[in-house]
């Protein structure tokens, strides 16, 4: 089925920082998985019906918004299962104590449950990428493939994972392999839950695959007290030593950054990942966002998982993110409406080596495309419609989401999902687990 957005404001995410016109009203029509035409003449639109051959469906765009599909680049969606498990609790306790013993329990099954209730949720707050980072993702790879959302599987392994990691890791790209929706990273968990031979052995597996790097880095001052005494150095430094650190890694945090360390993220390439919400919860503290990004460093929106969030919110964590950095700052200029949305769109693209086909709307690109409804109560008046979307819009104002050329949500609702019936299968799975580890 073809599709054509009749009227609508597009905001494509094409426009400089500087330029005056940034969103417009169009039509804009998609064939297959491609986005084919972007006009604002009649006559085009005609010729782009009569090419359908009545294979079409219009989406009438009056009171909605057309913008590219949000990229969340870092993630632990099976994580859902734990949602509310361990609050209010330092980082490494809350991993020591809590959630390794918990995911000591959780197999393969669990796995793919727990990351389809996360994409729902992605799905209905207009997410059609994410990079996942945890075990048996080949599940996870399940999951994204019923629910049709792009994703980026990234096997993940602390030291005492690592034999599985390497068993699992040629079935995962094999998987991803048959599917153009998937893609494939190598995920050593942080510098401090991975050996040195283990680190430097995903670097080896990294050249081997051709596959691009994810990893937790510079999060909490405990990590860099471990590696400073552990190593002598930085969590940058050490890592970058062992051949992690290079175009097409995305780093998870990167709160704790000496001047140096930026440096080297710049000059490596590498994509931050940035995850406000979680760093405050966890109290690890302000990542030096306005910085990386004066300096030129790419840097996007993320989430975390939704056991340290607790939710999969990409709006709530652009707002989160600027007013944070304006804070910090003490500048309210910083990290202006229009650089959020940018972030989270065409910086995760990007980050994920997918620049020219993701993250932008224009001819050629692939149709992840999102609509959101304009006509709510908190988002009139309409002074500056960006400035509506980065400090106003919520998740539950995304009124379809089109990934690959397909429709997986349609007036808010999530296409072919019996979503209460999911939560239940949910909800009795997680207290048989909780009763395991009691």
């Amino acid at each position: 089925m073809n599709l054509l957005f009749n009227n609508i404001t597009v905001l494509p995410m094409t426009a400089s920082l500087a330029d005056e016109e940034k969103y417009f009203e169009a039509s804009v029509g998609v064939q297959g998985k491609r986005i084919t035409m972007v006009t604002r003449d009649a006559d085009e639109v005609a010729r782009f019906r009569e090419a359908c051959c009545g294979d079409l469906r219009e989406v009438d765009g009056r009171g909605k918004l057309l913008m590219p599909g949000l990229i969340n680049t870092h993630c632990h969606v099976a994580m859902t299962l734990m949602r509310g498990y361990a609050d209010d609790i330092p980082l490494m306790e809350w991993l020591n104590g809590k959630i390794w013993p918990y995911e000591a329990l959780i197999d393969r099954n669990d796995v793919q449950l727990g990351a389809e209730l996360g994409i729902v949720e992605m799905l209905r707050g207009g997410v059609t990428t994410f990079v996942d980072m945890y075990w048996y993702e080949e599940a996870v790879a399940d999951a994204a493939e019923k629910l049709g959302i792009r994703a980026v599987l990234s096997p993940c392994f602390v030291d005492d994972r690592m034999e599985a990691f390497e068993e699992d890791l040629p079935a995962t790209v094999a998987k991803a392999a048959k599917c153009d929706r998937l893609s494939v990273m190598i995920a050593p968990h942080a510098p401090y839950s991975c050996s040195e031979a283990n680190l430097r052995r995903a670097a080896e597996l990294s050249e081997e695959y051709g596959l691009p790097i994810t990893i937790h880095l510079a999060e909490t001052h405990d990590e860099e007290r471990q590696i400073r005494e552990r190593y002598g150095c930085s969590p940058v430094e050490m890592i970058d030593g062992f051949g992690l650190l290079k175009e097409g890694t995305i780093a998870a945090h990167c709160v704790h950054l000496s001047d140096s360390d930026r440096r080297t993220l710049l000059e490596r390439g590498v994509s931050v990942a940035h995850n406000p919400q979680s760093n405050m919860k966890i109290s690890s503290g302000i990542a030096p966002v306005v910085r990386l990004l004066d300096e030129g460093v790419n840097v996007t929106i993320a989430t975390d998982g939704p056991c340290s969030n607790n939710d999969l919110d990409m709006w709530e964590e652009m707002r989160s993110a600027s007013f944070l950095q304006k804070l910090s700052a003490g500048d309210p200029c910083v990290i202006p409406a229009y650089e959020l949305l940018r972030m989270a769109t065409v910086g995760g693209a990007k980050a994920i080596g997918r620049g020219d086909e993701l993250g932008q709307i224009k001819e050629g690109m692939l149709a992840d495309v999102i609509v959101l409804d304009m006509e709510k109560p908190h988002l009139y008046p309409r002074y500056d419609v960006v400035a509506n979307l980065a400090y106003a819009a919520k998740a539950s104002d995304v009124d379809m989401v089109v990934v690959n050329g397909e429709v997986l949500v349609d007036g808010g609702d999530v296409v072919g999902v019996d979503e209460m019936d999911l939560c239940r299968r949910v909800e009795k799975r997680a207290k048989e687990l909780d009763a395991m580890v009691k």
